[in-house]
């Protein structure tokens, strides 16, 4: 009998809720060490300065979840460097499958695609990078881009400055438009 109830405990556990997806663990949360990466941002001097914060961002957003999760980033991201696309995707498709919690699994899922020129297949990855991390500044300055791509201008600009509002020395400003009545 206790047997039994234990063996029904883990069952109800185990499907309670999504601590793992296929084997891969939730992503890490570090938002305590990312805020004051934000804060330094909004107030870098200069464009060298908000480059190195957000290099050091991009570390805590490329630190995957775990040693198979890692290994299918980075190949995703070495094969996309060497323009082998098809191998990226492949990887990248793997990541998502394996990590569904994991966002820069999306962001750099998307990445191929918008330079596949594939912008309606990068639009969901980055809404989906998005909503489990709302301040990538990768992801959003890719939706950006990809709205813009799309010829959805209006759109593009709001995302475009949701993103500068965190990084105002984004190379991508150089897209920004004037909004009607204000001044960039």
């Amino acid at each position: 009998m206790r047997l039994t109830l234990a063996y029904c405990v883990l069952a109800v556990t185990a499907m309670s809720g999504p601590l793992w997806a296929d084997g891969c663990p939730t992503a890490p949360d570090h938002t305590a060490e990312l805020d004051p990466l934000y804060d330094a941002l909004r107030v870098a001097p200069d464009p060298a300065t908000a480059q190195r914060i957000t290099g050091q961002m991009w570390s805590y957003w490329d630190n995957a979840p775990d040693g198979p999760s890692q290994l299918m980033l980075d190949e995703g991201m070495r094969a996309r460097a060497q323009g082998d696309f098809a191998t990226a995707l492949d990887r990248l498709q793997a990541l998502v499958s394996y990590c569904p919690f994991y966002a820069e699994g999306y962001n750099q899922r998307a990445f191929v695609r918008y330079l596949i020129g594939d912008y309606d297949g990068a639009l969901p990855d980055l809404d989906e990078a998005l909503a489990l991390n709302p301040r990538h500044l990768g992801a959003l300055s890719g939706k950006a881009l990809t709205l813009l791509a799309l010829g959805r201008d209006d759109e593009g600009q709001k995302v475009l400055r949701e993103a500068l509002a965190y990084n105002p020395w984004m190379g991508e400003r150089r897209y920004l438009r004037e909004a009607p009545g204000k001044d960039l």
